[in-house]
């Protein structure tokens, strides 16, 4: 008997085992045209934590966006504005808020946003280089890291705003002392601002 004698159906098998293995993986990833709900687990919790959301028809949750903590205005009608600045109880802060353009035209969004940093750099683009200084102790937080050096804040940004839209915003750093009630938020292409932590 030779060696191939099998080979056929241990093909026809395999193959088989293929597309059943590929038809069960399509169904379970298949949606139907709705999204279950997500469990938050690891860095995507962390990331999430501290936001206050609002829930929408949709069942997508947003960012409160009904306190206004700060405004800053930058050059070429492009604005941020703060919405929150709160603490949790894993010991971060998280800042929330929306840059605007407010302009008549695209706003095309800068590379030193992202901070300059080469790690950060392959994540597109971010608020990364935003920073907290705490006057009262003399120490300026940086947006944290996860575990594979990603910054713990929105990415992936379009390069561009067009005019009168807005994109929302994220970053989180870790909690000044409990003693710390004002930080000043910094970021390139703004002026520095005071925000009261909650």
């Amino acid at each position: 008997m030779s060696m191939w004698h099998g080979a056929t159906p241990r093909r026809a098998a395999a193959a088989t085992l293929a597309a059943l293995t590929l038809s069960v993986s399509l169904v379970a990833c298949g949606s139907g045209g709705e999204e279950p709900p997500q469990r938050e687990t690891g860095d995507s919790a962390a990331a999430d934590s501290g936001k206050d959301k609002t829930p929408t028809d949709s069942g997508t949750t947003l960012p409160d966006t009904s306190e206004i903590l700060a405004t800053l205005k930058g050059d070429q009608g492009i604005e941020m504005v703060i919405h929150g600045a709160k603490r949790d109880d894993g010991g971060f802060l998280t800042v929330s808020g929306e840059l605007k353009n407010t302009g008549g035209s695209v706003y095309t969004t800068p590379v030193q946003w992202s901070g300059q940093e080469q790690a950060v750099a392959g994540t597109g683009r971010s608020v990364a280089a935003m920073t907290l200084v705490d006057s009262q102790e003399k120490k300026r937080y940086y947006v944290l890291r996860d575990t594979d050096n990603r910054p713990l804040t929105t990415s992936g940004f379009t390069p561009s705003i067009k005019a009168g839209q807005s994109l929302s915003f994220f970053a989180q750093f870790p909690a000044p002392p409990q003693s710390t009630t004002k930080v000043d938020l910094q970021f390139p292409g703004f002026p520095n601002a005071p925000i009261e932590i909650s």
